[in-house]
């Protein structure tokens, strides 16, 4: 695998533009005096989904070809993945299946429910999550 290029930045940019937040960055002369330094803060928390993983899904996501959208996107998080990839699926048109473990916190399933993914769970200390890839890929949506 290569490094990204400055000329792959300036595309996922344009790719995410319109789309994702362009979040502010703040300082803070309170954290600078306890630093030593001065300190800047990318407010990622005011990104959609409340976190700076919605732009790396939805340049990958939007990167599909037309085939591999209609087929939808399969994914396994727990987390802000899951919910930038369910959001990212919705945007483009796509569905999104993601694989959650069972004890995942009911609101970060509320919140990939809510972006419309449908949610398959399995159980982490059984491995039964090895069942529902097989299953994915029979349906075409994970390879």
């Amino acid at each position: 695998m290569t490094a990204p290029t400055l000329a792959d930045v300036r595309a996922a940019a344009d790719r995410i533009a319109g789309v994702a937040h362009r979040t502010p960055v703040i300082r803070s002369r309170t954290l600078d005096a306890h630093a030593g330094a001065r300190v800047h803060l990318k407010c990622e928390n005011l990104q959609r989904i409340g976190a700076f993983k919605f732009r790396g899904a939805y340049n990958a996501v939007s990167r599909l070809s037309p085939e591999q959208l209609r087929r939808g996107i399969a994914a396994y998080s727990s987390g802000n993945h899951a919910q930038a990839v369910a959001l990212a699926a919705r945007e483009l048109g796509s569905t999104a299946v993601i694989l959650m473990p069972e004890d995942t916190p009911s609101s970060k399933r509320a919140a990939v429910a809510g972006y419309g993914a449908e949610i398959q769970t399995y159980d982490r200390y059984t491995g039964t999550g090895s069942r529902w890839v097989r299953h994915s890929r029979r349906r075409g949506v994970w390879r």
